[in-house]
């Protein structure tokens, strides 16, 4: 029998290459605080700005947007623990001057941080 080749003469494929683009990268944690943010080059030349921490939010209310400063985060239902750190992710309900807010985007992926007023 050839090598590389399967009892009934079919071939097997090949494995894939590795390649960098493959590789996981570090996780990309929001947290509050001064604005810091990176800007990742990706295939293509590609570019995204991606945010490590934050603490001005874009307010939504009635058809409005403000820039508001963010004091902390209350909840996060994803999972408990990251309120606790002050990290914001998507769904993360945080207090602001303007009063409970809740993320309606991912920080991380994003540059920003975008949120809408909770009706009490």
């Amino acid at each position: 029998m050839k090598t590389g080749r399967k009892v009934t003469g079919g071939r097997y494929k090949k494995v894939k290459k590795k390649k960098a683009t493959g590789r996981q990268k570090q996780a990309r944690i929001v947290k509050l605080g001064e604005r810091k943010s990176r800007l990742l080059i990706g295939r293509g030349k590609t570019k995204k700005i991606v945010l490590l921490s934050e603490q001005i939010a874009n307010i939504t209310s009635k058809g409005k947007a403000k820039q508001v400063k963010i004091t902390k985060v209350l909840e996060t239902p994803s999972n408990i623990f990251l309120a606790r750190q002050n990290i914001i992710v998507k769904g993360s309900i945080i207090e602001t001057e303007l009063g409970k807010a809740i993320v309606t985007n991912r920080p991380s992926q994003e540059g920003m941080i975008q949120a809408k007023i909770i009706e009490e």
